[in-house]
C-alpha cells in the first residue's frame, strides 16, 4: 500500500485551467495519475490537458459526476483558503494545497473545519506526494523516484527533490514521498505523516527533512522515540548557519527568541536514536549505516 495518494487515488485539480494548474496537471496525467476532473468556476462544460480531463463549475459537481476522493489546489493565494473550504464541503477527504503566500490568520480557520470534518489537508505552500509507480499529486519531478520502501517526509521541496535523487542514485527506492510544507499553519504535521508510515506495511525505513523554525521536529523525534524502534532512519535539518529573527526562505523558517535552532531539532533527533545528516547527499548511506538494505 501507499500513504496519502496512489492506485485508489480519484484527482479532481481545483484551478485546472491557469497556467501552473494546466502545465502541472498534465505531468500529473502523463505519470499515471487519476486525474478525472478539473475545476474553474465558469469554465464547466470545457476540457484541459488536451481534452482529456473535462472541467466544472465547483467541487460538487466534479464529485458527482466523477467520484473524486483527492483534490489539488493551484488557486491564488486570496482564493486558496475558500478552495480548500469548498473541497471539504464537496466530502474530499485528501486535499493538497499547493498554494504559497496564504494568510495565516486564514489558515488557522481552515485547518480547524477540515479536522472538524475528518478530512486531512497537506499544505499550504507545499509540493505535493508522490507514491512511485502509481500516482504523484502536486509539483514533485516523478523522474527522480525510484519504486522502494523509504518513506520520506519533508518541508522543503528544493531539499525533497535532492534528497530523493541522491536515494534512487543509491539504489534505495520510495514507498511515499510527502512534502507537507513550510508555512507556520499546515494542515498535516511531521508527526502526522510519521504515524502513517508507521501504519503503512511496505514502508520499512524513513527519511525526515526538516528546517528552522517550529518545534514540529523535535515533537516528531520523541514520537519516533516510542514507536519506531528498530526502523532505519535518518534526517537532514537545514538552516544550521540562520541568523536569528530572520526567515530564511519558507515563512515558518525562523529562529524566534533562541527557539526553532537547527541545534535544537539535530539534538531531539539524535536524542531518538536517528542520525542526522550534514547534506542531503549522505542520507543513503545514513540508511544503510542503520541497516537498511532496500
Amino acid at each position: 500500500m501507499s500513504i496519502l495518494v496512489g492506485r485508489e487515488t480519484r484527482l479532481v485539480v481545483q484551478g485546472i485551467t491557469g497556467r501552473e494548474g494546466e502545465f502541472h496537471t498534465r505531468q500529473m496525467v502523463e505519470y499515471g495519475t487519476p486525474v478525472v476532473a478539473g475545476v474553474t468556476p465558469n469554465k464547466g462544460g470545457q476540457t484541459a490537458v488536451d481534452g482529456r480531463v473535462p472541467v466544472f463549475d465547483t467541487v460538487a459537481e466534479a464529485v458527482a459526476a466523477t467520484g473524486a476522493n483527492t483534490s489539488c489546489i493551484y488557486v491564488p493565494a486570496a482564493g486558496a483558503p475558500d478552495a480548500v473550504l469548498e473541497a471539504v464541503g464537496a466530502g474530499i477527504g485528501t486535499i493538497f494545497c499547493i498554494t504559497e503566500g496564504v494568510p495565516a490568520l486564514d489558515m488557522l480557520k481552515v485547518v480547524e473545519v477540515v479536522r472538524e470534518a475528518g478530512a486531512r489537508l497537506i499544505g499550504p505552500n507545499c509540493p505535493g506526494a508522490t507514491s512511485p509507480g502509481r500516482a504523484k499529486v502536486g509539483i514533485i519531478p516523478g523522474s527522480i523516484h525510484r519504486e522502494g520502501r523509504v518513506g520520506v517526509v519533508s518541508r522543503s521541496g528544493t531539499l525533497t527533490y535532492e534528497a530523493v535523487q541522491a536515494m534512487t542514485d543509491a539504489g534505495l527506492g520510495q514507498s511515499t514521498c510527502v512534502g507537507i510544507g513550510g508555512d507556520p499553519i499546515i494542515g498535516t504535521t511531521f508527526l502526522d505523516v510519521l504515524k502513517l508510515f508507521a501504519e503503512d506495511d511496505e514502508t520499512e525505513a524513513i527519511v525526515l527533512i526538516g528546517e528552522i523554525g517550529g518545534s514540529a521536529e523535535e515533537e516528531a523525534a520523541a514520537w519516533a522515540a516510542d514507536h519506531l524502534n528498530g526502523v532505519p532512519m535518518a534526517a537532514f535539518i537545514a538552516g544550521r548557519t540562520a541568523p536569528e529573527g530572520k526567515r530564511m526562505g519558507h515563512a515558518g523558517a525562523i529562529i524566534s527568541g533562541g527557539s526553532g535552532t537547527a541545534a535544537d531539532k539535530i539534538a531531539a533527533l539524535e536524542a531518538a536514536g536517528i542520525r542526522v545528516a550534514d547534506s542531503p547527499t549522505e542520507l543513503p548511506t545514513i540508511l544503510r549505516t542503520a541497516g537498511f538494505r532496500g
